[in-house]
């Protein structure tokens, strides 16, 4: 069996986040096996937004902010993402956010 890459199972985990779930940075990283890893985490999803399989828009940081907001294109469209899930945010932030956290 190989190895798969870093982003590559970033992307796993994060296609199996369910619809009105959100996860964080650092817990994906901590699933990987490598938890000091949460920015390289944000890096990989950086750089995915051209794939509509990955529902990026579910992962925000340990506070449940949503930090990665600016590398969505079109105003507003992670905030829109959520909310069309069924995920109240105010102020750019998950309302209810334990209860709305997914642990992989």
């Amino acid at each position: 069996m190989c190895k798969k890459d870093f982003f590559s199972k970033v992307y796993e985990i994060v296609k199996t986040i369910p619809a009105g779930k959100v996860t964080t940075y650092g817990l994906i990283a901590k699933k990987i096996g490598i938890a000091s890893s949460a920015r390289t985490v944000g890096w990989a999803l950086n750089s995915c937004h051209n794939d509509s399989s990955i529902p990026a828009h579910r992962v925000v940081n340990r506070n449940g902010h949503l930090t990665g907001k600016h590398h969505f294109k079109g105003f507003d469209l992670m905030r829109q993402l959520l909310e069309n899930e069924g995920i109240r945010i105010i102020d750019d932030k998950v309302m209810d956010f334990k209860n709305k956290l997914w642990t992989p």
